[in-house]
């Protein structure tokens, strides 16, 4: 087997009739079968040998195989039964790739990781994610990933292009909204490429996109109360079409007296919309509310 052998379309549907094997539309299966989208996504996270990558969601294994290549060791992770028996065979003349069937909202990758590296006598340290993940499942990923503060250095995820642009956005803009600002709390976002849909099989009905999330050493602004924070915004963003201060009076349930003397000490106008906020005033915001919900 040949590096790269994996990500072809012929290759792909030749294991998929081998095995029988049936694409279950519930866990959103969309397999690569596109060797230059996989090697651009293992040169996106600049893997090296010292690097332990772990992989969501590996399908077949044609993203797996490659990070074989490139990084030090893999730690795939995959939900569906009926795939391990078949990653196994096809990764089997790689010795660097440990596949684990479970549910990755269940798994605690800083003990999987710290259990690996004490079995083999590794040195500790932060690891990366690198995968495809299934579009109906992107947000709470991503959110259990940067939520845990597991010790990731950074995420490069393909994942549907309308989420990869709103991860992305800047303020005032249609696509910005409460996921980009969680996403810069916890990372440094950047969207690297975008991926026709014709690259997978079953070919999915819109395109996709990778990014990488570089983890940040601390949050980029100073919060009282994170909980709080995030309440805010997700207010802010329930209603996008009121302003501020009839969003959050609904989305906080607090009087409107009070709402307006938040957003007055912070210096903000009652009048604007929630996506016109930077994640600065947010936080600032929190703060101020902080003290008058106390």
């Amino acid at each position: 087997m040949h590096l790269g052998s994996l990500a072809s379309p012929v290759v792909v549907k030749n294991i998929i009739e081998k095995y029988g094997f049936r694409f279950k539309k519930a866990l959103g299966q969309n397999f690569l079968i596109d060797r230059n989208v996989v090697t651009n996504i293992c040169k996106t996270a600049d893997l090296k040998k010292s690097d332990l990558v772990v992989e969501i969601g590996p399908g077949i294994g044609t993203l797996t195989e490659q990070l074989a290549h490139y990084a030090g060791h893999v730690i795939a992770v995959e939900l569906d039964k009926d795939l391990i028996g078949i990653l196994e065979e096809n990764l089997r003349a790689y010795g660097n790739v440990t596949i684990i069937q479970n549910d990755i909202l269940k798994v605690n990758l800083d003990k999987v990781v710290g259990d690996f590296r004490k079995e083999h006598d590794l040195a500790e340290g932060p690891y990366k994610v690198v995968a495809n993940l299934p579009y109906y499942i992107t947000t709470p990923v991503l959110m259990y990933l940067m939520e845990n503060n597991f010790n990731i250095s950074e995420i490069v995820v393909m994942i549907q292009k309308e989420v990869a642009e709103r991860i992305a956005a800047q303020p005032g803009s249609k696509d910005y909204g409460a996921l980009s600002l969680a996403v810069r709390y916890y990372t440094e976002p950047a969207l690297v490429m975008r991926v026709p849909r014709t690259v997978f099989i079953p070919k999915p009905e819109v395109d996709s996109a990778v990014i990488k999330l570089k983890r940040l050493s601390r949050p980029p602004v100073e919060v009282k109360d994170e909980e709080l924070l995030f309440r805010i915004i997700r207010a802010a963003f329930g209603q996008r079409r009121k302003t501020l201060l009839n969003s959050l009076r609904g989305g906080l349930g607090c009087d409107k007296e009070v709402i307006k003397k938040a957003l007055t000490q912070v210096g903000i106008n009652p009048e604007r919309r929630g996506e016109t906020l930077t994640l600065q005033e947010f936080a600032a915001l929190s703060n101020i509310f902080s003290n008058l919900l106390d």
